[in-house]
């Protein structure tokens, strides 16, 4: 067999050690120590100013949407996972396909500007194989036309343009921290 994805397993005595902790403390939920602890050690990773950690990734998409609001039509590519998409159904919002680069993978700005209407809403770009979309070309057009971008940058964690982490473009970016993820809580998301 040949994986896709290999997820990596900590050491279980130092999961375990964190385990008993847990166990020590009786803090098993809301924003116990583990969890404030991960936010604030991701966020200086990964050079953020706010990050908050969710059940899974498409819970960070639901929020973000919520957050900012946001109704109507959204411009989005079908080259992702499902959650991108059903999300927005979810929510309340119809998904409007675009194409992809043949090279990135990547929605192309180009696409996002040909499926523009009068209902349009937002833009969800989905960041593809650690390759950051054309952040500067989408931001022209969401400027030029008054929408919303939300970033679905769970393929990357850590990645950089010139330097600046990609998670700083756009109104807001979701993480999922899966287990077949380059960082995994085993499940998990974020909002930054």
């Amino acid at each position: 067999m040949i994986n896709v994805t290999k997820t990596y397993l900590p050491d279980k005595s130092k999961f375990k050690g964190y385990v008993d902790r847990i166990y020590e403390s009786g803090w098993l939920t809301n924003n116990g120590q583990f969890v404030q602890e991960l936010e604030k050690r991701l966020a200086e990773y990964l050079g953020v100013k706010n990050l908050m950690v969710t059940a899974n990734g498409t819970l960070a998409l639901q929020i973000a949407f919520r957050t900012l609001e946001m109704k109507g039509k959204v411009i989005t590519t079908p080259f992702t996972f499902v959650a991108t998409s059903s999300s927005l159904v979810w929510e309340g919002l119809f998904p409007v396909f675009a194409d992809i680069d043949s090279g990135t993978f990547n929605i192309t700005a180009e696409s996002i500007n040909n499926k523009i209407t009068g209902e349009t809403t937002a833009i969800l770009p989905v960041h593809v194989y650690g390759n950051p979309c054309n952040v500067q070309k989408i931001k022209e057009i969401a400027d030029a036309y008054g929408l919303k971008v939300i970033y679905d940058a769970c393929h990357t964690f850590g990645v950089t343009i010139k330097e600046i982490p990609v998670l700083n473009f756009g109104d807001l970016s979701v993480m999922s921290f899966h287990a077949t993820k380059v960082f995994n809580t085993i499940e998990g998301g974020a909002i930054v």
